[in-house]
C-alpha cells in the first residue's frame, strides 16, 4: 500500500514538475512572439517613412536619382522579408538583418549625399522626416535588444534541467539573437578633407 502511495507522489510531483516546465516554455515563447512583432513593428515605421522622405529629397532638382533607386529597392528588398517566429532559425534572422542593413545603409548613403544641398538641409519637412528617422533607428534598436533579452530568458529555460527534457520532447529549440553588422566593432573613419 506504501508502494503505491509513494507511486502516485512521485506521479504527482513528476506531472507538476512537467507541467510546470511547459507553460513556462509557453509564456518564454510567446513572449518572443510579441516581442517580435514589436521588432516588426519598428521596421515597418522605418519603412513607412522612407517613401516620404524619397518624395522630399526628389523635390530638390539634381538630386542623385541612383541614391534615391538603392534606397527604394533595399525598402523593397527588406519589406518582403517575413519571419515566423515560433520558426525562428539562425539563417533566417541573418537574412531578414543583412536585408535591414542594406535599407540602412541606402539611407545613410541618402543622407551623407544631401549634405551637399543646403537648400533640401534648411526643408522644415526634410528635417522632421530626418528626425522621425533617428527617432526610428532608436526604437529599432530599444526592440532588437528585448528581443535578445526575451531569446536569452526562453534559451535559459531550453537549457536548464529539467526543463530541458520537457524542451526535447515537445520540440522547444533555442531561438537566435540579433547581433552586430560584421565590422562594428571598427570606430568609423572621418575624413574632413
Amino acid at each position: 500500500m506504501k508502494k503505491w502511495i509513494v507511486l502516485i507522489l512521485v506521479a504527482i510531483v513528476a506531472g507538476f514538475t512537467v507541467m510546470t516546465s511547459y507553460n513556462g516554455l509557453v509564456k518564454a515563447e510567446e513572449e518572443i512572439d510579441s516581442v517580435w512583432a514589436n521588432v516588426e513593428s519598428a521596421y515597418q515605421r522605418r519603412a513607412d517613412l522612407i517613401p516620404n522622405l524619397v518624395n522630399t529629397v526628389k523635390g530638390q532638382a539634381n538630386f542623385e536619382q541612383d541614391t534615391l533607386t538603392k534606397v527604394t529597392e533595399a525598402r523593397a528588398k527588406a519589406s518582403q522579408t517575413k519571419i515566423d517566429p515560433s520558426n525562428l532559425s539562425e539563417e533566417q534572422l541573418v537574412k531578414f538583418q543583412q536585408n535591414q542593413n542594406e535599407v540602412g545603409s541606402a539611407l545613410s548613403r541618402l543622407l551623407v549625399t544631401v549634405e551637399q544641398y543646403p537648400a533640401l538641409r534648411a526643408n522644415e519637412g526634410f528635417m522632421n522626416l530626418q528626425a522621425q528617422l533617428e527617432g526610428t533607428e532608436n526604437r529599432i534598436n530599444v526592440a532588437r535588444n528585448k528581443f535578445n533579452e526575451a531569446a536569452r530568458l526562453y534559451n535559459q529555460k531550453v537549457r536548464q534541467f529539467p526543463t530541458k527534457l520537457v524542451a526535447m520532447i515537445f520540440g522547444f529549440k533555442e531561438k537566435p539573437y540579433f547581433k552586430s553588422v560584421e565590422g562594428a566593432e571598427n570606430a568609423p573613419a572621418v575624413n574632413f578633407n
